[in-house]
C-alpha cells in the first residue's frame, strides 16, 4: 500500500476514535436534524470503513514463477521487467503544512468562544432565575425591597430629587 493511503486510512481511524457522536446527538432538537445526523454518521462510517480495508492492506506480491512455467520465461520476464522499472512517486504532503497552523489557531479561537459562550450561558442563566423571583414577588414588593436589590438604581432616584429634577 502506498504510505498516503495508509496514512490517510491511519488518520481517519483515529479521528472517528475522538468523535463523540452520543453527546453531539443529544444537542439535537429536531427530527429533521437526528435524521441528517444519522445519515452524516453512517456515511462516515463507511467511507472510514472503506478506507480502513481498501487502503490498509498491502498487495499481494506476483508469482513470476507460476507465469513462467504457463507462459513462458522471455515474455515472464519482459514484463517483469516493466514491473519493476515503475516508480510510483511518493505522495509529498504540501497543503497540511500551510494549513496546520491557521487550523492551531481556529482551535484556540474555538476554545475561546467555547468558555465565552459557556460564561455568558452561566450569566444568563443566573439573570433569567432573578427575573423568576422578581415576577413572582413584584405584587408584594416593597421600593425599599426592590432597592436594596438595586442600589444603583436607588441612588439614581435620589440623586434626581437632590438635583430637583422630576423628568420634566
Amino acid at each position: 500500500m502506498s504510505g498516503a493511503g495508509k496514512k490517510v486510512a491511519d488518520v481517519a481511524f483515529k479521528a472517528s476514535r475522538n468523535i463523540d457522536w452520543e453527546g453531539m446527538a443529544k444537542l439535537l432538537v429536531s427530527d429533521e436534524a437526528r435524521k441528517e445526523f444519522a445519515s452524516l454518521r453512517r456515511a462516515f462510517d463507511e467511507v472510514n470503513t472503506t478506507l480502513q480495508t481498501k487502503f490498509s492492506q498491502e498487495p499481494e506480491p506476483i508469482d513470476w514463477e507460476y507465469y513462467r512455467k504457463g507462459i513462458g520465461s522471455r515474455l515472464v520476464d519482459m514484463y517483469k521487467e516493466a514491473y519493476d522499472s515503475v516508480e510510483i512517486p511518493k505522495y509529498v504532503d504540501t497543503v497540511t503544512p500551510q494549513y496546520k497552523p491557521k487550523f492551531d489557531q481556529l482551535l484556540v479561537e474555538l476554545k475561546e468562544a467555547e468558555e465565552k459562550s459557556l460564561k455568558e450561558s452561566e450569566r444568563l442563566e443566573k439573570e433569567i432565575v432573578e427575573v423568576q423571583e422578581l415576577k413572582k414577588k413584584i405584587s408584594t414588593m416593597t421600593a425599599d425591597e426592590y432597592f436594596e436589590k438595586h442600589p444603583e438604581l436607588k441612588k439614581k432616584f435620589d440623586d434626581e430629587i437632590r438635583n430637583d429634577n422630576w423628568g420634566y
